[in-house]
């Protein structure tokens, strides 16, 4: 744990500026309970206003962290204070002449997710933004954290340097950094490594199967990889936080660290420990790409409201394309095992709906009300700015390959992004992004903005790909067209989805129907498929359904299949150019796939 190098703040000693102090504690954890106390000395004025955030960088949605807040309290030195609630996360506290105040409240938190808190007998976790009270106007004010766990051998892991002589006691420059920086408090196995002569840590909890030496082995080849494309690393200590659960996924962020969650046992087959290194791959990338790249809506935060930005295709989408390509650079897999994972994200993006409803600039704009939010109709209406931005991002960097043969890539348009608004942290524009783009490609794209950012028009993948000697081929399903999907729960056969305009739809089928039968004869989730095998396009069938609890039974007249399944493979006699395209792209012969 690397100190602190600011100057150590005293805050018994009286300062010319506010001095800020938490505590935070979890004397009975199986209660769920963090109890948080803020002490605030030589506040000038006479009201103090506190804010919890309603959302945490990162994770664009109004997740309203003040619901959690309990017991709130406030004193002078020797007395309590008048306070009252404004709105649903704004306390305000009369205080007058008084210099040295606490409040105290209570967190509660049994959410395990990268974005919220939990503790438990088993350990402590919060991010700042989820537990910490906002002083208003002193944003930038350093913050002292001082952390007491409930039993003498739990220890207290962060991103944030520790306070020198003062025990698990850290120092965050401003309220920024202190959301940036989420604390784990436990038994955690913490391991440690370096990088490109930089320290790194590695704090993981919970049991699985994971091995721990070839998993750092992979990880200090990603952060290498990555490290080389900017030229170099942007901090003097990272963390990754990692947390092992059941069937858990998911990843969040930070200036200096990132948290991770995943399945406890998705280490040992192979697919599935890929997934967990281009979860580290993406983000590790972030760290560039949102916590220094980022949008001119996200330069400045705002913990009261939503941000909206047109550009989180580019923050997610782009960083999600490069999740892909770092590992199989870092040598971490084959060119075939890249491509295998092209065809099944492209058969994702060809198989939503909503991808001909839905704009890439609209998704992202819309990503506070409709990403992490789905409902029965999302596929319909809705395209995930992840998955298509990371469509786009593909079209983009082969574009650019293709016009400078492989001299120029997306990889400069990272670069550029970096040196013109990362290390000065200055936000984007929609416009000076796609500047930058253009600047790189030297064509003007106006017209591709307009077709696949702004507007829903087919991506043209064959005519990206074909110059690399690559093309698009889709396999139809062998059923015909029913156009619903069903889940098996609780034994009960539920309809989980139904694509607009489908056999299924046109029938008066809804999402939230309890599937019963086939032509009189029950079918189950897992027997659907087989079924449909025995009819033809344009047959009727009898379908019975509960609908709202009413018995069912109506005529479905089948479609013609569908195609299912995508897949990237090489062209029939692949020309000079095409194969100097492919190397110059993957770095392996395009003759390694045929």
């Amino acid at each position: 744990m690397t100190e602190a190098t600011a100057p150590r703040i005293d805050i018994g000693v009286q300062e010319t500026v506010p001095t800020i102090h938490y505590q935070v504690a979890m004397p009975q954890p199986e209660t769920h309970l963090f109890e948080v106390s803020l002490q605030i000395v030589n506040h000038p004025s006479s009201i103090l206003d506190l804010k919890m955030p309603v959302w945490t960088p990162g994770s664009y949605l109004v997740r309203e962290y003040a619901k959690n807040l309990q017991d709130f309290t406030a004193f002078g030195t020797d007395q309590p204070l008048e306070w009252r609630k404004v709105s649903k996360n704004h306390w305000q506290i009369n205080k007058d002449d008084v210099s040295d105040v606490t409040i105290k409240y209570r967190v509660f938190a049994n959410e395990l997710s990268v974005r919220t808190n939990h503790l438990d007998s088993t350990h402590g976790y919060f991010n700042g933004a989820a537990l910490f009270l906002r002083l208003v106007g002193c944003d930038n004010l350093p913050i002292i954290v001082t952390v007491v766990p409930p039993y003498p051998h739990w220890q207290v892991t962060t991103a944030l340097p520790k306070m020198k002589d003062q025990y698990n006691t850290f120092y965050a420059s401003d309220f920024d950094t202190l959301v940036d920086s989420p604390f784990e408090i436990g038994e955690h196995q913490l391991y440690s490594f370096d990088v490109l002569g930089k320290p790194h840590e590695m704090a993981i909890w919970g049991q699985g199967n994971f091995q721990v030496q070839p998993l750092i082995s992979d990880i200090q080849k990603i952060v290498q990889v990555e490290a080389q494309m900017f030229g170099g690393l942007p901090y003097d200590r990272y963390l990754f936080l990692v947390h092992l659960f059941a069937q858990a996924y998911g990843g969040l962020e930070h200036k200096n660290c990132c948290s991770l969650i995943y399945q406890r046992f998705g280490f040992r087959t192979q697919d599935k420990y890929e997934r967990f290194i281009q979860l580290v791959a993406h983000e590790f990338f972030h760290l560039w790409n949102v916590k220094r790249i980022r949008p001119k809506a996200l330069e400045v935060f705002n913990y009261d409201q939503e941000s909206y930005t047109p550009s989180l295709w580019f923050c997610e989408g782009t960083t999600s394309y490069y999740d892909l390509i770092i590992p199989l650079r870092a040598g971490i897999y084959e060119v075939k095992t890249y491509l295998n994972y092209w065809s099944k994200e492209i058969s994702r993006f060809l198989t939503t709906p909503g991808r001909k409803v839905q704009s890439l600039a609209e998704s992202s704009f819309d990503a506070w009300i409709k990403l992490y939010r789905p409902d029965a109709n999302s596929g319909n209406s809705q395209v995930s700015y992840y998955l298509k931005g990371e469509m786009v991002s593909l079209l983009l960097d082969l574009l650019i390959r293709w016009r400078h043969r492989n001299r120029r890539s997306l990889d400069d348009v990272m670069r550029q992004m970096w040196h013109e608004f990362g290390q000065p942290e200055i936000g984007y524009t929609p416009q000076q992004l796609q500047a930058v783009i253009e600047s790189i490609a030297e064509v003007n794209l106006t017209d591709f903005f307009a077709r696949y950012i702004d507007g829903t028009d087919e991506l043209p993948f064959d005519e990206y790909l074909e110059p690399f000697g690559l093309r698009l081929v889709a396999e139809k399903e062998e059923e015909p067209y029913l156009g619903m999907k069903v889940n098996t729960e609780n034994g009960r056969e539920m309809i989980k989805f139904v694509e607009t305009a489908s056999p299924a739809q046109l029938a008066g089928i809804d999402a939230g129907d309890e599937l019963l039968a086939i032509a009189g004869i029950k079918v189950t989730a897992h027997q659907l498929s087989d079924r449909l095998k025995d009819y033809q396009a344009n047959d009727i069938i009898q379908v019975t359904i509960f609908h709202q609890d009413e018995l069912r039974t109506v005529p479905v007249t089948l479609g013609q299949p569908r195609p299912v399944k995508y897949q990237v493979v090489p062209v029939k006699n692949p020309t000079a150019t095409q194969q100097e395209n492919f190397a110059g792209w993957l770095g392996t012969p395009l003759s390694a796939i045929c």
